[in-house]
């Protein structure tokens, strides 16, 4: 009895993770056509089940190898045969091995019946393993295994994907191997589980797409830096200004103000600069291009780094806007903010002030709350249309126009919403504290720099002359080819 929640745990412990409900709820893994192609998987753990579901229902064959088949057969659909491995092998021209790398060895013992048949390796290293090991899984494979053929495939597919279809997941498959019939052989069968294969060369580049699903979103690294770097600088300047400011002068205790009210201070901070710099570097990218008059040069590594990371800040700008709102929301709710009105309605009885009205002060909340909504819809919509089942749904016309033109609309109605927000605050003396001016003015240096010079390339000079470097259009530049006359060489030359 005493060990009786142990053993309930170790037995619950023992269940997979794919459940057989969910394997054998679709009528269609119940039966496969005889004529079908026959595919072998040695293997039996969680991935080798949703490579078995995923097969069937795709309308194939599969022999299931496993060292215990009495035990793991009801774990895969009932069209699947699970049977030892020797019988496994026998018959499949492609078997998937879905296998440790640290048991492959256990294998050898089939390498007869393994001649000539091709394998595919979709294990995956962990990153200890991955550091301590110069070669690949798949290379290792095909070390221990000189008569097959390895083949590297789905090794960046997950079993939850497998086992839902690639609708729920990423379609791409990379598959790389030395042979390229094996390549086409298993290509055929990805796109007919409903994936789409990328040759990604030979099996050297094993080791590159062993390293895929290693990597945290790679592509986010340096947008989230610079979202993070931004929000320490702007905080820290906001503490120093509404915070640190009035308990050194003024003995006031502002503390209070940290967790909410500068938190809520830096968000659009942060939000503002890095929807800039979305359309910051596509501004220079412009400048260059006119600076060279061509576009047929290789813009720096840092520019073209910084183009394919607009996607992300944009995302991230709109995650500090829609913060910002929850943020503002939630500033009445604040006990400090109560505190406040009070000691505001105290001092109008005391100072017999029944009715307290300022048109200009009125007009310009309105015209800025207004304005911040149409800036945060627009926004969501530039999100909301990143998403690749939305961004596929649309043509490059449509796409360009609403990450393009309503981005912009977008830029310009968030600086209209900051100008309101300051007013004439940047030039009230009591507004720079420690003679540092207003966060809100340094928020609209590259903002604003954007804009004019978008608005520069709207002038018809200007605007004409990238449109014609855009199309091939060079300056200076001659296009020199050769033709062969009385088999010698002559050069001529096309000013274009």
């Amino acid at each position: 009895q005493a060990h009786g929640p142990a053993t309930k745990m170790s037995r619950e412990m023992d269940k997979p993770l794919i459940s057989l409900h969910l394997v054998d709820s679709d009528t269609s893994l119940a039966k496969v056509p005889d004529e079908a192609p026959k595919v072998g998987i040695l293997g039996s753990g969680d991935f080798a089940r949703s490579l078995a579901t995923r097969l069937v229902s795709s309308g194939f064959k599969v022999v299931v190898g496993s060292r215990n088949p009495k035990r793991t057969a009801g774990l895969f659909p009932s069209a699947a045969q699970v049977t030892f491995q020797e019988e496994a092998v026998s018959s499949p021209e492609i078997i998937f091995v879905a296998v440790f790398r640290e048991h492959y060895s256990s294998l050898c013992s089939l390498s007869d019946q393994l001649t000539g048949k091709i394998l595919v390796d979709v294990s995956n290293p962990t990153e200890q393993e991955h550091l301590q090991h110069r070669e690949s899984n798949a290379e290792y494979l095909a070390s221990l295994f000189p008569t097959c053929t390895v083949v590297k495939a789905f090794n960046v597919i997950s079993a939850w994907t497998l086992q839902a279809g690639p609708r729920d997941g990423n379609r791409q498959v990379p598959i790389c191997s030395d042979q390229s019939e094996a390549k086409r052989a298993v290509s055929e069968m990805a796109i007919a589980m409903g994936f789409m294969p990328v040759d990604m060369g030979s099996l050297a580049s094993a080791r590159e797409m062993e390293a895929m699903p290693l990597r945290l979103l790679p592509a986010w690294k340096v947008p989230t830096l610079l979202a993070l770097g931004l929000f320490i600088c702007f905080y820290a300047y906001n503490f120093v200004r509404d915070v640190l400011q009035p308990y050194v002068q003024e003995s006031k205790n502002k503390f209070f103000k940290l967790p909410v009210s500068v938190v809520n201070t830096t968000l659009p901070c942060v939000a503002y600069v890095l929807l800039s710099l979305v359309y910051l570097p596509g501004v220079l990218a412009a400048t260059l291009q006119l600076r060279r008059g061509t576009k047929y040069h290789r813009f720096p590594d840092w520019l073209d780094h910084w183009l394919q990371h607009r996607k992300q800040i944009g995302l991230l700008s709109f995650f500090c806007a829609a913060l910002h709102a929850l943020y503002s929301f939630c500033l009445p709710l604040r006990r400090s903010h109560r505190y406040d009105l009070v000691n505001l309605a105290v001092k109008q009885v005391l100072a017999n002030k029944s009715h307290l009205w300022v048109e200009e002060e009125v007009w310009r909340m309105e015209i800025y709350l207004s304005l911040g909504v149409l800036a945060l819809g627009t926004l969501s919509l530039l999100a909301v249309t990143s998403l690749p089942s939305i961004a596929n749904s649309l043509n490059w016309r449509e796409f360009s126009f609403v990450q393009s033109s309503l981005g912009f609309v977008a830029l310009v109605l968030s600086t209209l919403h900051t100008l309101t927000y300051g007013w004439t605050r940047a030039f009230e003396e009591s507004r720079y504290k420690f003679y540092l001016p207003p966060t809100f003015t340094l928020t609209l240096l590259v903002p604003c720099v954007v804009i004019l010079a978008k608005a520069l390339f709207l002038l018809p000079c200007i605007s004409r002359r990238l449109a014609r470097i855009r199309r091939g259009w060079e300056r200076d530049g001659a296009i020199k080819f050769m033709l062969p006359t009385d088999n010698a060489l002559a050069e001529k030359t096309s000013h274009v």
